[in-house]
């Protein structure tokens, strides 16, 4: 390996622990969900993926919360009965299986950060070339060209981009994971109810919440993800970034400064030679 390839190569690892860094622990939702919007800021508003993943992220936050109350109340019947044991095995499994869906938010933000900054960095094509797929690769082109010049992408090309980038994700990390997740789970109450959630994120009409049949089924995933996109876009993308705060859990400095906050978690990590000032 000559010596630009070792550069790139120690570039491209420093990135990576950087993104991982910043995506913080299974349950920093909120952590996570500040840095998905330094990606849609800094892409100028045009890569919406990130946007809607911080609605994910911090919906999911209260969604857990009340998922554990409600396994426990229900576990309580077996210690009711005598059955501590039970119980606990109970919460234990129930611990597990958020777990795993804590750990889909944390790769996604993983990947979401990596790519969006290796793409972004013009001495790191070769890594990139062989890392992203180039569907992909091309959209974020597209992205990062806009954001350079200046330029706001219309939604289509905005729709095109969150939906390869989607597509990818879904097919990489979350479908694999989910339905690993749900094969293992074995508590058959709870694991109907996680199958058909409500989710109503901030800035979605009261009236059009993403109502599942079936979590787990791909195909549903895709064509909501796809419908809460088209929601954002009609609800105007300035309102979406404004309804982050609706949830009541992002800290008080995100609030007054999001670039600030940003940098101040950036700042915490050390030198990880970021990538910010290429990309």
């Amino acid at each position: 390996m000559n010596c630009a390839s070792t550069d790139i190569e120690n570039a491209v690892a420093s990135l990576r622990r950087e993104a991982t860094s910043l995506a913080g622990g299974l349950g920093d939702l909120a952590q996570r969900a500040s840095v998905y919007h330094h990606l849609y800021e800094h892409s100028g508003a045009n890569h919406c993926f990130p946007l809607l993943a911080a609605h994910g992220a911090l919906w999911a936050s209260g969604y857990f919360r009340s998922g554990m109350r409600v396994g426990s109340i229900l576990s309580w019947a077996h210690a009711a009965g005598g059955n501590q044991r039970r119980r606990q095995e109970l919460m234990e499994r129930l611990t597990k299986f958020a777990n795993d869906f804590r750990d889909i938010n944390r790769r996604v933000c993983v990947e979401t950060y990596f790519i969006y900054h290796l793409s972004g960095a013009d001495s790191l094509l070769p890594a990139a070339e062989r890392l992203i797929p180039s569907d992909l690769l091309s959209q974020m082109a597209g992205c990062h060209a806009a954001r350079r010049a200046g330029r706001t992408l219309s939604d289509h090309a905005r729709r095109s981009l969150f939906e390869a980038f989607f597509l990818w994700e879904q097919a990489t990390i979350v479908g694999p994971t989910v339905e690993k997740a749900f094969a293992e789970f074995d508590w058959p109450i709870i694991k109907a109810m996680a199958s058909r959630p409500r989710i109503s994120f901030a800035y979605l009409p009261r009236s059009s919440p993403l109502v599942f049949a079936n979590f787990s089924d791909t195909a549903e995933r895709i064509e909501k993800g796809l419908r809460a996109f088209d929601l954002a876009a009609s609800t105007g993308w300035e309102k979406v970034d404004r309804d982050l705060r609706s949830y009541g859990i992002l800290p008080s400095d995100f609030s007054v400064n999001p670039r600030q906050h940003f940098a101040t978690l950036l700042g915490s990590l050390g030198p990880y030679g970021a990538l910010e000032s290429s990309s």
